[in-house]
């Protein structure tokens, strides 16, 4: 038993050491970097350079230590945990950029498919592209007059304009060839979308997507700013700065940071699934 058990762990010994030696290289410095960006951050504050909190606040700081090591609470002084923030944000976040989608991916096929059209909405498309989300928000609230759909709106009209534009560019730089072939062959229309279109633009479309969903999860503070007294992270940061909690707000944002990540990386794993040859 012995023996077994030391050659359990030299292996697993071996293969953290192979793991390490591979890919160290691409771990370290950014590590490297985190730690001397964290204290750097540290020093400034504690010498009273800058006014925010050190980093260190994130557990010094009761309150947010108990949102720290709790996020999955809901409790009458500490309020609703981050885990339950992020999560109804996410859930806005999944109605407007599915919305998103689904109109800017139609819309742009049609615009891409017929130059008139293009030529008569593109200025239009990049005007809207430019506003910031902010400038959304008491648009959508005149216009709606509810939160809620307030609030999806602005998501929405963020996240629409990089997939419809996208999409609409990855349809003109269909190849004359695919579109003569699709006319020697007389293929309906149903067909060419399936078998050419979609196929040829399928690359510029997730990188409308890509970059779209990092538009949506960025909207987020400024959709919830609209919504009083719900649960979201963009309310809760907004909520933590008129009572002057900085520290909550740090914490939350490496929250916002984290899950936006993981939302790109999501899409980049979709986008290798479906189109292997594009995602490299």
């Amino acid at each position: 038993m012995a023996v077994s058990k030391s050659r359990k762990s030299g292996d697993i010994q071996g293969a953290f050491g192979e793991f390490w030696k591979k890919n160290s290289q691409n771990i370290l410095p950014p590590i490297l970097g985190l730690l001397g960006f964290l204290f750097i951050w540290q020093f400034l504050s504690s010498t009273g350079l800058i006014k925010l909190p050190p980093p260190t606040s994130v557990w010094t700081d009761e309150r947010t230590r108990i949102l720290l090591m709790y996020p999955f609470m809901n409790s009458k002084t500490y309020g609703v945990g981050l885990f339950w923030q992020t999560l109804a944000s996410l859930e806005r976040v999944a109605k407007g950029y599915t919305l998103a989608a689904a109109v800017g991916i139609s819309m742009g096929v049609v615009v891409g498919t017929n130059p008139f059209l293009n030529k008569a909405l593109d200025p239009i498309f990049q005007f809207l592209r430019m506003v910031a989300p902010l400038a959304w928000v008491p648009i959508a609230l005149a216009a709606l007059q509810q939160n809620e759909p307030a609030a999806l709106f602005v998501i929405f009209i963020t996240s629409v304009w990089p997939i419809l534009i996208n999409t609409a560019e990855g349809v003109r730089q269909i190849p004359d060839d695919y579109n003569n072939v699709a006319k020697v062959l007389q293929l309906s229309r149903k067909e060419y979308y399936i078998n050419i279109l979609f196929p040829s633009a399928l690359p510029y479309i997730f990188t409308g997507l890509r970059i779209a969903i990092g538009l949506a999860w960025l909207a987020i503070i400024a959709a919830e700013i609209v919504m009083s007294g719900i649960t979201g992270i963009g309310f809760f940061i907004w909520n933590a700065y008129q009572q002057n909690y900085i520290s909550e707000i740090l914490l939350a944002v490496f929250y916002i940071g984290a899950v936006g990540l993981m939302l790109d990386r999501m899409m980049a794993w979709l986008q290798n699934k479906i189109a292997p040859s594009q995602g490299k």
